[in-house]
């Protein structure tokens, strides 16, 4: 997993990109915005000045992320990113993605732009939920998307050592191990796990039931700012970061009725 380790270029830092790269970070940013809202039309010509290689590869689908496309990604950017592709993906009309080129691509490195805590949820796959293909996300997954010292270090590496732009936590409605600690669950590790979700629990007012919806997805979204909270208090890495705007960490809910993901 860790087989590139490359400097974070400052914040601030400008660099000239070859022809190439800037070529398909136009891709990138173009076809996150409306113009990925047609990821399924049929490919167009390749651009008069394309090498050889490069009109072999369709330019109707989108490229690998790479250290040029990930270092002109800003933090704002990233969140651009995910939020267009969530929007692709509750409209049905995904990128287009050829996921052997993809995997081609990304074997001897890769390039992520941002890393997403998320829980386990069967219900929500992170990549398909932000349309994002091989090497694009880092994705963190644990039961109530809650953190602790191995995903700290984790997101330390993503972000600091690997060059990831923004880090998103990302509960959802009807989580189950919000549920359980709602519902005071014990059962072996679990039992310590749910309880890392009890200050949230304790935050929001309102009928302490499991088929209360509103209350559970309530502590569910009171849990996502405590974890942003608990990130920023143990990763002083991350939370420098932070601060001097090399990263952005921002909290997500997942509709797992309507696949909408509305940041918080």
């Amino acid at each position: 997993m860790f087989n590139r380790i490359t400097p974070v270029p400052a914040a601030g830092t400008s660099s000239t990109l070859p022809t190439t790269s800037r070529r398909a970070f136009g891709r990138h940013l173009g076809l996150s915005a409306a113009g990925l809202a047609l990821g399924g039309c049929s490919a167009s010509e390749p651009p008069a000045d394309s090498t050889p290689a490069e009109a072999a590869v369709d330019p109707g689908f989108v490229p690998a992320q790479d250290a040029a496309s990930q270092a002109a990604v800003t933090p704002d950017a990233a969140l651009a990113l995910l939020t267009d592709g969530n929007a692709r993906f509750v409209a049905g009309t995904p990128a287009r993605r050829d996921y052997s080129a993809q995997i081609r691509a990304t074997a001897a490195g890769q390039y992520p732009f941002a890393v997403v805590l998320a829980c386990i949820d069967s219900r929500v796959p992170i990549e398909t939920v932000f349309d994002q293909g091989i090497g694009d996300i880092f994705a963190a997954r644990v039961a109530g998307n809650i953190v602790n010292t191995e995903l700290l270090g984790s997101m330390e590496f993503a972000c600091r050592l690997a060059g990831s732009k923004l880090v998103v936590v990302l509960g959802h409605t009807s989580c189950g191990a919000v549920k359980g600690a709602i519902s005071s669950a014990r059962l072996g590790n679990l039992t310590q796990l749910v309880q890392k979700i009890d200050p949230a629990v304790e935050a929001i007012e309102g009928e302490r039931d499991v088929d209360n919806a509103d209350y559970v997805d309530g502590v569910a979204e009171e849990n996502v700012r405590m974890v942003m909270a608990e990130i920023r208090r143990e990763s002083s890495v991350l939370a420098t970061m932070e601060e001097e705007r090399e990263i952005r960490i921002v909290g997500a809910m997942y509709d797992v009725s309507t696949g909408v993901v509305r940041f918080i």
